[in-house]
């Protein structure tokens, strides 16, 4: 049978075309083109313009979007005789929704103009579409209300950053440090009836408790007292505020204690235990003023709620996405092996929030967004932010490190340590005062550590408070383009913290220059910008980069990252009750996967992939063909093809062939090639040039939606998972990816087996869910 003859056989049997006559539907036939999807191929991809309206011959397929979350909906499933892009052609606007080859595909491509003429004049096809269109539409809106209830969000929340949950009453947050303690009442009703509050200790005579609501202040002295009497003097102190804002202890549902080091063990917030209050403890070595204090707060929140669950919230948690070359230090490896000694950064609540509270701005997926936020307050510190992940940060392994801040000196040569203890014999409490209290902005205006009066200041012309500014905002510029360097690439740039709020001045001069990035700051908008509700955008309307200002409120962060930590951990427990099944363990060489235009330029015209043998993932496939990869500095011989082709060609490689190669790929999902560099491929027939598409992926799992169930996961979830072996091994930011067509298995890169000594068949267990998308 012809081709023809099998379009025309086919099209017969289909029910949109059951009302046309055969010579109709030849002439529909001939005008169309058969094509071949392979499994996950995309159809159709959410933004392309429609120029054919598609039927299934064989196979099956998915109609799935994603939500700003990047959260999967499912919308629709296609069998044989099922049609799609009917949307697209009717109203004129570009793909809604992605199409998804489940297997191979065999499918009908219908022009747009024959769609038009021969079956839109059809009254019966019209009617059968329009039929269609409707279920569709329902079903889209049920799958995304059932989406927004699982994933706890809601419409008017699609990023889950408010702090309404179903349970009413109060979350409160604590931040005990040495001198003072910051803490926060917040409803889970959204009320407005939330509390910030201060308790300053540092006069040993009195305490002095200041409360925020809303806009009104309110200071209160109170005789000093014990730690072990915290909730009893809130509750007296917010008495004086009237009954609608005393805090009573019933009310309470969750507490959150920032916590500020949490070394390699805390990859996110964690309901708090007996042993992480240990490891907490274990970790007070990098932060001997602060982590002792925080546990101290911990004991006593925990006494006095023995049934509350209570959270740790890290501030060096976000940035456990770094990469080895991005944290380590130009010593010793051994220092850091074995005592830890490396990059943290810190801040990482407020980066976080900020990041999601741009991809909200924009309306669009976080995981497509490149961010540089600035956090300038008391501390202060940027972050680059690389589709959802910390990939560089100023701070190190203290806060002390980085930016110029206030009273802090930031990065200095570390000789000058030396030099000071030789020569000036300082000892280490007197180089500690100097370079986290008298230095900084202080240290070089010799005035305050208050951007506001160094500002005055160098108005009137003072030298040395000119100075200061402009090392500070120098060094907020200066790294804000590495950070651009870093990714390739910035959407968003956004500041947050005292300063970035309210100082207009810094964030000209940390803009200036930068214009040549896409960085247009409007200045008139930044010049007049008050007082700050929710957001705002000071960029240019012209501004290829979004330049936002976010207010920055620690302790409501805290709550909100109890919140998101408390949820899964309860999703955690339930599948731990269910026994779901070990994931097996898998790990990936170097591969290519091929568009089919690089198939042909490299293996000759009209050549197909030569199936060699099945991989795990049902229609993938390695191939016979092989090709060479050449970068700036070198190439690598004979690296495997993988089927099917994809619509954009991909090339996933170890971090030890980076060198080999000579390229800098950023650690992604695959599929996920924006910003990423490009390479050579050679063929025995020619050779192809990528613009991009080299990547180290991004440790994952695939599995289907019963797998997904039972583990309490969803699509793009962010897990931490525990691998039996010689010794037991915990791999954190590992993504979830969640397919009909998976089957269940960890993906773990050739590096990361042959440094934790894994092979192929070893099991794994979600211990952590990090992050729900």
């Amino acid at each position: 049978m012809s081709e023809i003859d099998l379009k025309r056989f086919f099209l017969e049997q289909v029910k949109l075309f059951e009302h046309f006559t055969a010579d109709k539907v030849e002439e529909i036939v001939i005008k169309s083109r058969l094509a071949t999807f392979e499994g996950n191929e995309a159809m159709l991809e959410t933004g392309d313009e429609s120029h054919h309206f598609g039927v299934v011959i064989s196979g099956h397929a998915e109609i799935s979007s994603s939500d700003n979350t990047g959260t999967r909906t499912v919308i629709s499933q296609l069998e044989p005789g099922d049609v799609f892009g009917v949307i697209s052609l009717l109203t004129g606007d570009r793909i809604a929704a992605d199409v998804i080859a489940g297997n191979r595909c065999f499918v009908l491509l219908i022009p747009q103009e024959v769609f038009n003429t021969h079956i839109l004049t059809n009254p019966k096809a019209v009617a059968y579409l329009s039929r269609l269109l409707a279920e569709r539409t329902r079903t889209m809106a049920t799958e995304a209300q059932a989406s927004a209830t699982a994933t706890g969000s809601t419409s008017a929340d699609p990023y889950a950053l408010s702090l309404q949950t179903g349970q009413p009453g109060k979350v409160v947050t604590l931040n005990v440090g040495i001198s003072q303690i910051h803490f926060g009442i917040y409803d889970t009703r959204e009320s407005g009836a939330d509390i910030h509050g201060i308790i300053d200790n540092a006069d040993k005579q009195v305490a002095r408790i200041t409360l925020h609501v809303g806009t009104q202040t309110k200071t209160i002295e109170h005789v000093p007292f014990k730690l072990s009497d915290l909730f009893k003097v809130m509750a007296e102190t917010t008495a004086e505020l009237g009954r609608a804002f005393t805090f009573h202890p019933e009310d309470v549902t969750a507490i959150g204690h920032r916590v500020v080091h949490g070394g390699n063990k805390f990859a996110s917030a964690v309901v708090i235990t007996p042993a992480v209050i240990a490891d907490i403890e274990e970790l007070s070595v990098f932060a001997p003023l602060h982590n002792p204090a925080n546990v101290a707060g911990i004991r006593v929140a925990t006494k006095a709620f023995p049934n509350v669950p209570q959270v740790a919230v890290f501030d060096t948690a976000f940035h456990q996405t770094l990469a080895p070359y991005a944290y380590l230090y130009g010593l010793p490896y051994d220092l850091y092996k074995q005592h830890g000694i490396r990059r943290y950064g810190f801040h990482g609540t407020s980066h976080r929030y900020v990041s999601l509270k741009s991809a909200e701005v924009l309306q669009r997926p976080l995981g497509e967004l490149e961010v540089v936020s600035c956090h300038l307050g008391i501390g202060a510190s940027l972050c680059a932010i690389d589709h959802g992940r910390s990939v560089d940060t100023t701070m190190g392994m203290t806060p002390a490190d980085g930016l110029i801040m206030p009273s802090r000196s930031g990065s200095i040569d570390p000789a000058v340590m030396i030099h000071l203890m030789e020569q000036h014999k300082m000892t280490p409490d007197q180089l500690a005062t100097l370079i986290n209290s008298d230095s900084g902005l202080k240290g070089i205006s010799g005035i305050s550590n208050d951007i506001h009066e160094i500002e005055a200041a160098a108005a009137d012309g003072h030298h040395r408070a000119l100075l200061a500014h402009k090392a500070f905002c120098y060094q907020v510029r200066k790294n804000i383009g590495a950070y651009v360097a870093a990714m390739g690439g910035i959407d968003v740039l956004a500041f947050t913290g005292d300063i970035g709020e309210t100082s207009a001045t810094v964030r000209s001069l940390a803009c200036q220059g930068l214009g040549y990035m896409g960085i247009q700051l409007d200045e008139e908008k930044n010049r007049n910008l008050g007082r700050i509700d929710g957001w705002a955008d000071i960029a240019t309307v012209d501004s290829p980069v979004r330049i936002l200002v976010i207010p920055n409120d620690d302790e409501r962060l805290i709550a909100w990252e109890a919140l998101r930590a408390i949820e899964r951990n309860q999703l955690l427990l339930e599948a731990k009750a269910d026994e779901p099944p070990a994931i097996p363990v898998e790990i990936s060489a170097h591969h290519v996967h091929l568009s089919q235009a690089d198939v042909e330029a490299l293996f000759g015209p009209g050549h197909q992939l030569t199936p060699m043998h099945e991989l795990s993932q049902p229609g993938q496939y390695a191939c016979e063909e092989k090709v060479h990869l050449v970068g700036p500095k070198g190439r690598i011989a004979n690296v495997r093809v993988l089927g099917p082709t994809r619509k954009e060609t991909q090339v996933e490689i170890a971090m030890t062939e980076q060198f080999k190669l000579g390229v800098q790929p950023p650690i992604r999902q695959s599929g996920d090639l924006a910003g990423t560099p490009g390479i050579t491929l050679e063929g025995p027939y020619g050779s192809t040039t990528i613009e991009r598409g080299v990547i180290c992926a991004q440790r994952h799992i695939h599995m289907a939606p019963e797998d997904a169930m039972r583990f309490r996961v969803r699509d793009n979830y962010v897990v931490r998972v525990r691998v039996e072996g010689e010794r037991e091994l915990i791999f954190g930011d590992v993504v979830v990816r969640v397919n009909p067509a998976f089957r269940l298995a960890m993906h773990i890169d050739t590096d990361e087996g042959n440094a934790g000594n894994l092979k192929t068949g070893m099991r794994g267990y979600i211990e952590e869910i990090q992050s729900r998308a």
